[in-house]
């Protein structure tokens, strides 16, 4: 099973944000530890999965050395992060939201290293695992 590396880092005003140093742009954060967690698992699969569609190589995982001697990384703590076993295959599909709801969602999602559907896809996920 492959594994990969991410970083948790914590401001003082800010959730736990999570990156994956072998894949920039793979972003995530969570309320609280678990939560992080438990959204750069996801974060990871959808990454994972839109390189998969891209036609993108899948990159290896550096070793934690590796990581930890980049002096960006040494703020974060690090944590190993399953890759799913097998890529699930994303459908397309036409969703109609009102213009300034579009806007905040595109905003927030580019702000925040996700894309469009990465964020609509997460914001899903979370929504049905509270209820």
């Amino acid at each position: 099973m492959r594994q990969y590396i991410a970083l948790i880092h914590k401001d003082a005003e800010s959730e736990f944000g999570v990156s994956f140093p072998d894949l920039p742009g793979c972003v995530t954060s969570g309320g609280t530890l678990d939560e992080a967690r438990d959204m750069a698992a996801e974060a990871l699969a959808f990454h994972l999965e839109g390189l998969a569609e891209d036609g993108e190589a899948i990159p290896e995982s550096s070793t934690l050395e590796t990581v930890m001697n980049d002096p960006d990384n040494k703020d974060g703590v690090a944590i190993l992060v399953a890759a799913p076993a097998q890529v699930v295959k994303a459908v397309r599909i036409n969703v109609t939201l009102p213009e300034d709801l579009l806007a905040s969602v595109d905003s927030y999602a580019s702000a925040n290293g996700y894309t469009r559907s990465g964020f609509l896809a997460l914001a899903a996920k979370k929504a049905m695992k509270a209820a």
